[in-house]
């Protein structure tokens, strides 16, 4: 058999279960890589430094929520509601993202409590979450370029504004390998009927090799498409169809020792076969208790899938996935209407239904990371595109805000029960700009707790040095514990 005729054979061979699913594992396009890389691509390497935490889970609020309706309160925006907004507020903004200005506004029934020793505010759509309040680093003046959904989800995962860049998770195995060689070290899960819109992009590898990209876990039991071993086939057959493609690579090992990718291929058949077994028991919720199930908001018609997907996140942490990305599906809010946080009008019927989607299941999620012992080696990451302005749409609504608006980080590493930086006084800008957080700069903040410097995590491409936060990105050492 000749070395063309072999490859051939290899790659379009669908001898076992488990070859049809490696296109949904993005485990090809080997060519681009460097040939010490390809003998094991996903092997273990040492970080820049000692890390603060061994796994991310990058919770994605889909649609961008009010963050001056959740945990930004502004008693001078209760004060002017219903009033035209001062000019000093806009003053070097472009505030004409999709519907002008309105009047500012405040949604009905909302009240404000403070919680634990920081004293941080939460709205009433976030009791359970409140609780956590001194476990949280809040970020109140985050800031994105862009302001509509499909290109600034883009740059909060990818650095750009355009499909291309790898995402922050295949720069993380890229980096750092896997830590559990039976599953994927970057996981996406997501709660939603139909994978998120613009999918993959999201959670691509770019120009690093297609190895490094985010594997989607479908919600149920049967994460993977094809996955599963055909009836047919016995457990044995299968491993004999895997020994012999090791024996033909071999063969032609000798003959060509420089030749690396049909090992990393074999390397991604052995993980696919692994996975039958690893990524069901992964995401199987069977043996987890009522207690626990109750914890995470699962058996509620509103809280119930999404408390699934993060208790699953937690079982992936438990077996050292390295990078977790969660996006928010979308729910009923009212008859006949699914929606995400995307309130341009009837917000108040809105942000009550997401915020009960989430609240019960992230409490959950750091409760039960917390009695583990899981939350000092884990940083959970609450974030979303960009916020909401503080001014009205449609009479009862938001507009999109990317001058100013809320994230959080939780777990090891952080500073918790500390707020870096605010917004205005009505909630809009930005108040210090020294203080400003792009999303670059919360992309370099999250490496550093990984033990990169993501000045030095570079990949050449095409002749350049490419990094993560492309040439921007600073670490917020404000936030470090």
């Amino acid at each position: 058999m000749s070395h063309q005729s072999r490859r051939d054979f290899l790659a379009k061979s669908s001898l076992f279960a488990g070859g049809t699913a490696l296109g949904g594992l993005g485990l090809g396009g080997f060519q681009s890589a460097m040939a010490s890389e390809l003998i094991d691509p996903l092997a273990p390497k040492q970080p820049h430094f000692t890390p603060k935490v061994k796994s991310v889970i990058w919770l994605h609020q889909n649609g961008a929520p009010s963050t001056l309706d959740l945990y930004d309160y502004k008693p001078t925006l209760e004060k002017l509601a219903g009033q035209d907004i001062p000019e000093s507020f806009i003053k070097g903004i472009k505030t004409s993202t999709q519907g002008g200005v309105g009047k500012l506004f405040v949604a009905k029934d909302r009240t404000w409590k403070q919680y634990g020793e920081s004293g941080a505010w939460f709205s009433n759509l976030l009791p359970n979450l409140g609780e956590h309040a001194d476990k949280m680093a809040f970020i109140k003046s985050s800031v994105t370029v862009g302001a509509t959904h499909d290109i600034s989800i883009l740059k909060l995962n990818t650095g750009d504004l355009s499909p291309g860049r790898p995402s922050l998770g295949a720069w993380v195995v890229y980096a750092l390998g896997t830590a559990n060689p039976d599953l994927p070290p970057y996981v996406v899960l997501y709660d939603g009927e139909r994978e998120p819109t613009a999918g993959s992009q999201n959670w691509n590898s770019g120009f690093l090799p297609a190895i490094y990209q985010g594997v989607a876990f479908r919600p149920g039991n049967s994460p993977i498409l094809y996955l599963d071993r055909p009836d047919v086939r016995a457990a044995e057959q299968q491993r004999a169809s895997l020994d012999l493609l090791k024996r033909l690579n071999n063969i032609g090992a000798s003959k060509y020792p420089s030749d690396t990718e049909l090992r990393a291929r074999l390397k991604s058949y052995d993980l696919a076969d692994r996975m039958q077994v690893a990524a069901p028991a992964a995401v199987d919720l069977s043996k987890e208790t009522d207690a626990t199930k109750a914890l995470y908001g699962i058996g509620d018609e509103i809280s119930g899938r999404y408390g699934e997907t993060l208790l699953r996140a937690r079982r992936l942490v438990e077996r050292g996935v390295r990078f977790i990305q969660v996006v928010t599906g979308d729910i009923p809010v009212k008859e006949g209407d699914r929606a995400s946080w995307d309130a341009h009008d009837d917000l108040a019927v809105n942000h009550a239904a997401k915020a009960r989607q989430v609240d019960k299941p992230i409490a959950g999620l750091l409760a039960d990371l917390k009695s583990r012992g899981l939350l000092d080696t884990t940083l959970v990451v609450w974030t979303s595109e960009f916020g909401r302005t503080s001014y009205g749409q449609s009479g009862n609504g938001r507009d999109h805000n990317p001058w100013g608006y809320t994230q959080w980080l939780a777990g090891g590493g952080v500073k918790a029960g500390f707020t870096y930086g605010e917004t205005d006084e009505v909630g809009l800008q930005t108040a210090d700009k020294d203080k400003a957080v792009d999303t670059y700069d919360l992309q370099a903040t999250v490496l550093h707790l990984m033990g990169l410097d993501h000045l030095k995590t570079t990949f050449l491409n095409n002749g350049r040095s490419e990094r993560p936060t492309v040439v921007y990105g600073k670490v917020v050492k404000d936030l470090l514990a």
